[in-house]
């Protein structure tokens, strides 16, 4: 993970999705066309929250989002797609 010239505002997370899955649990190869969009991925930046709420994930997080957030904006930096969203479409912290 390389420093990012990058600072979301407010309470808005870029997160680095983890790769799909390549193989099922017993084994089976799955085709790219297959694959589905992971749905976890590493946190790389966070803004500083809002006046009323703070941001309460952390650079190197592993958290779990919904499949379609409702703000989700996709963004390549660098030769490298990420993914731009608010803290409240996070479900998780894993």
């Amino acid at each position: 993970m390389s420093k990012l010239n990058i600072k979301p505002l407010a309470d808005r997370v870029l997160i680095e999705p983890l790769e799909a899955e390549t193989k099922t649990a017993s084994g089976i190869i799955i085709p790219d066309n297959a694959k589905e969009k992971p749905q976890k991925g590493t946190v790389v930046a966070v803004g500083p929250g809002t006046k009323d709420e703070k941001v309460t994930v952390k650079i190197g997080d592993t958290v779990l989002y919904g499949k379609f957030p409702r703000t989700l904006t996709e963004i390549k930096l660098e030769g490298t797609d990420y993914l731009m969203m608010r803290e409240s479409d996070i479900l998780a912290i894993v």
